[in-house]
């Protein structure tokens, strides 16, 4: 008599695997994917760093983030204090003054944000050379 390899349950549920990834359908995933758009945007990055010392006002934004549109930098602004991540306080004056500050919300993604922004200036030139590789490589 042989050893039958034939599983005799063929009906017990499949347990989730630790590192299988969560499906992209569940509303977790476009939850995180939302907040994650926002807050890993270029430009968000940009405003949260240049708001980590204090508030600021537009121009004064504009001119320490290089390259931002005025367009671009009212749209970020606009979807940063929308999340919660920023307020905008009008000072009744002649001209009018506003600030736009970070929310303790906002202030708590400083740090990784940061970090972020480290590594990225850090590992720039490296990720330069492997681009430059790999487009040598592929015919780019």
């Amino acid at each position: 008599m042989g050893t039958s390899l034939k599983p005799k349950h063929s009906d017990l549920p499949v347990a989730p695997r630790p590192h299988q990834r969560p499906d992209p359908n569940h509303a977790d995933c476009r939850g995180v994917a939302s907040v994650l758009s926002r807050v890993g945007d270029k430009w968000s990055v940009f405003v949260i760093m240049m708001l980590s010392d204090g508030p600021k006002r537009f121009n004064e934004l504009k001119r320490m983030i290089n390259g931002i549109s005025q367009r671009m930098l009212t749209l970020t602004l606009r979807g940063l204090e929308r999340d919660g991540l920023v307020t905008r306080t009008i000072f009744p004056t002649i001209p009018p003054r506003v600030d736009y500050e970070l929310t303790d919300l906002g202030r708590g993604l400083q740090q990784p944000v940061k970090a972020l922004g480290e590594w990225a200036i850090t590992h720039q030139e490296q990720i330069a050379s492997a681009r430059t590789r790999f487009d040598e490589r592929n015919g780019g």
